[in-house]
């Protein structure tokens, strides 16, 4: 397989059109979970969402100026839930936010998950859905972003993780709330991964 260097994505990039199949090398996926939206949000300092605001509009003039191309900008929003510090969602062109594990963890969302999710959507808006944690998305961050390509976060969870139960699907680690477990174990609701889009299942997910 061909190696994916820098100079064919920036031409791919440069020109809006997706990479051919042969460049991508596939990557099992250990994204976030799913996202949750049926738990009160606390309150944010309004300083913090201004530093969140700050970063985002910084990395995304810095992919704006290095990929030659103009970007909107991406909605905010403070709904992330469970153990996941934020999402991205492709086809809103929107980044989810944990509030919680904001609060506790202030400059490593500014420095890292912002251009984290960020990156995300501009590998989706660049080349196309690919896989998410590939060498689209790390070349993104690293070359673009100019930030280190770190798969998952190593925050402290305890705040949150109380709250949800663990679930699997075919390709990451998901927890539900409370409100979401109750409603599959009584078989009112069902609930599906928003990348492999497979049954999320009771228990803790191992790679194959």
């Amino acid at each position: 397989m061909p190696s994916l260097r820098s100079d064919h994505l920036i031409r791919a990039a440069q020109k809006g059109g997706p990479l051919k199949p042969a460049f991508f090398i596939w990557l099992s996926s250990l994204t976030s979970p799913l996202i949750l939206s049926d738990m009160k949000t606390p309150r944010l300092p309004i300083a913090v969402q201004q530093a969140v605001m700050r970063s985002l509009r910084h990395f995304l003039q810095l992919a704006s100026d290095r990929l030659e191309r103009p970007f909107a900008e991406p909605a905010l929003v403070y709904q992330q839930r469970g153990t996941a510090a934020g999402t991205a969602w492709l086809e809103k062109w929107e980044i989810r936010l944990n509030p919680v594990l904001l609060i506790e963890n202030q400059q490593a969302f500014v420095d890292e998950v912002v251009p984290h999710e960020l990156a995300h959507l501009l590998v989706w808006k660049v080349f196309g859905r690919v896989p998410p944690h590939g060498k689209e998305w790390k070349w993104m961050m690293q070359e673009v972003l100019g930030v280190p390509a770190r798969r998952t976060h190593q925050f402290e969870i305890a705040s949150v993780r109380a709250q949800t139960f663990p679930y699997r699907c075919g390709c990451q680690q998901h927890h539900l709330t409370v409100r979401r477990h109750n409603r599959v174990l009584r078989g009112e609701s069902e609930y599906r991964c928003v990348h492999c889009k497979s049954l999320l299942k009771p228990g803790d997910y191992s790679p194959s």
